[in-house]
């Protein structure tokens, strides 16, 4: 039930050379290589992660590509997947799209579901049976990032990203990368629905802010400046819109306010040790000192990396070593409050004429929206080495990032990171407790839960319906009685077991190989029957049913959390 569109005229003039896309042209493609799981090292010298974006780059087959997948979930008036993404407005988000919850308030070309992937293939199933468990462990263990940052390196003319981060060496005990870059991994809860682990998927994020937030006023690099400004944007970021500037408050890890030459905790002196921000600095600290904070925007050149990998049951994190995607993002100019209203209804204009949308930028360089934020992304190759992703398949990617209702500056992870020091670390879900929403009176994924009928948007997670949902109706007695048989943490809620991860694997791989990723990234381990192939009714009948709910939120009442409530004043969070 999301609508995206993106105007023209709010796009960067510099920019405009990359607007101009091709939907006639017909290029065509190589047929996949169907060809035996072999490792990074034995693949021909001739990998070149650049060649399918050249081949096919002009070629746009569904113009919609930013409307994603769930959206064409059916609903039937009772399952409700879509208040995760389609709310009121909210902090400095002023897209007010909670209608969409209501309506498939799609364009023509909107209205037929292109994601074909979602309804199987024999041809997949004949890939995914012939896959055996070692084979697909093996595989999933492989190192297909070092092959790409050692291929870009040598291309010398490329304007693209080019990863720099060394994630073989991995992070120290305090998250930063080990090889120097000042990339700093964050633990955060998984958003519901797609992004959990049992329906198909592992992730991690980074986050880098630029050269002066991480150097004293004199220009010497401070490790301890870098983490006293990450804590005053973890402050921005992460707080309920109903308090004020002045009120808001954070468990952060350790941090030396005589360093910062600020009261952060506001009790009037200069420690050595702070573990509190008490209200919101009207500027960071160090050599950008001169930059006032923001609350809900994230300072001029933040980048992040995220990283989407497959399921090792083996590993306690769960990430594979092989990633399935590798997404980055910065951001390149700014906009004011007046500017962003502006821009979120040039959004709703283009929405109500069924304009195609559009965004400056191109596949060699990345995608820009009208926000400021560049994206690109890599993705897998029929051999299992990342290659560039083709404009359409960025496509996909910019829905959720560029006019979404419930997004923080676009963006989903950062708002949602675990509190204090523990929440500085390469991402694994343990410990990680299921808090509400700051609206939600119970845990975020009880009440989706309860909102979908199901374990992801589709329904069709059949080893959650089994396990929670007896005849259809959530059993709250087996949810209850899951954290304390298990972990006692959403691992318990949304990893899958180890059969289920082997075939999840199994059946992303073989979208691997065909390589058609234009007809979705989404799969079935069955048949789905809760999903349009094509909308005959625009309406989704939730609000003649009373299930349509304007209160989703990415930020987190952490309190229901032990340890998480700077006051000390923690509350007992019903599951």
């Amino acid at each position: 039930m999301r609508k995206f569109r993106l105007s023209a005229a709010f796009v960067p003039w510099s920019l405009s050379a990359g607007l101009a896309v091709s939907i006639a042209s017909a290029l065509l493609w190589p047929t996949p290589r169907v060809a035996a799981m072999e490792s990074a090292e034995l693949r021909d010298v001739r990998y070149d992660p650049l060649e399918r974006m050249r081949l096919r780059d002009r070629k746009i087959d569904n113009i919609e590509a930013v409307i994603p997948p769930q959206c064409y979930t059916k609903t039937e008036g009772v399952s409700n997947p879509c208040w995760t993404c389609h709310t009121d407005a909210n902090g400095q988000n002023f897209m007010a799209d909670a209608g969409l919850q209501e309506a498939y308030a799609f364009s023509e070309a909107g209205m037929t579901n292109h994601w074909s992937n979602l309804f199987g293939s024999d041809r997949r199933h004949e890939l995914v049976d012939a896959i055996s468990d070692r084979e697909i462990l093996d595989y999933i263990r492989q190192d297909n990032y070092s092959p790409l940052r050692e291929a870009l390196a040598e291309r010398s003319k490329y304007l693209g990203w080019r990863p720099d981060i060394d994630l073989a060496q991995g992070f120290d005990a305090e998250g930063f990368a080990v090889d120097g870059t000042q990339w700093r991994a964050f633990r955060f809860k998984p958003f519901p629905g797609t992004f959990w682990p049992t329906n198909g998927s592992t992730d991690d994020i980074l986050i880098r802010l630029p050269q002066r937030f991480r150097q004293t006023a004199s220009g010497t690099d401070s490790r301890e400046i870098y983490k006293i400004n990450l804590a005053i944007l973890e402050l921005a970021m992460t707080q309920d819109e109903r308090i004020g500037n002045a009120a808001v408050q954070r468990t952060v890890e350790p941090l030396n306010e005589v360093v910062a030459g600020l009261d952060l905790d506001g009790d009037g002196t200069l420690e050595t040790r702070v573990t509190r921000l008490h209200g919101l600095p009207a500027a960071y600290v160090g050599a950008a000192g001169d930059v006032k904070v923001r609350r809900y925007q994230y300072p001029l050149g933040t980048e992040f990396v995220h990283t989407v990998r497959y399921i090792d049951p083996d590993e306690g994190s769960l990430l594979s070593a092989r990633l399935k995607e590798l997404r980055y993002a910065s951001k390149r100019y700014e906009i004011g409050e007046a500017i962003t209203r502006i821009r979120y209804e040039a959004e709703q204009r283009e929405k109500d004429v069924g304009a195609p949308p559009r965004f400056g930028g191109n596949a060699q360089t990345g995608l820009i929206n009208s926000f400021g934020w560049l994206l690109q992304g890599y993705i897998e190759d029929s051999d299992g080495l990342l290659r560039l992703q083709t404009r359409e398949e960025h496509m996909y990617c910019m829905g959720c990032h560029s006019t979404l209702g419930v997004t923080v500056d676009q963006t989903f992870g950062f708002p949602r990171k675990v509190p204090g020091a523990d929440g500085w670390a390469h991402q694994n879900l343990a410990g990680i407790q299921d808090v509400p929403q700051v609206r939600l009176p119970h845990g975020e994924y009880r009440t989706y839960f309860e909102r979908v009928r199901g374990g992801d948007e589709f329904r069709a997670n059949d080893e959650l319906l089994a396990r929670f949902f007896s005849g259809g109706d959530l059993d709250m007695a087996r949810l209850r009685a899951a954290g304390r048989e298990g972990h006692g943490d959403i691992r318990d809620l949304i990893v899958p077991s180890r059969q289920r991860a082997l075939e999840l694997n199994k059946a992303y791989r073989a979208l691997v190989l065909l390589q058609d990723f234009e007809l979705g990234r989404d799969f079935a381990l069955g048949d789905i029957q809760n999903v349009h192939r094509r909308i005959e009714n625009e309406e989704t009948d939730l609000n003649r049913t009373g299930r349509v709910y304007r209160d989703g939120r990415l930020w987190l009442n952490w309190c229901g959390s032990p340890g998480s409530c700077p006051d000390s004043k923690e509350i007992a969070v019903n599951p």
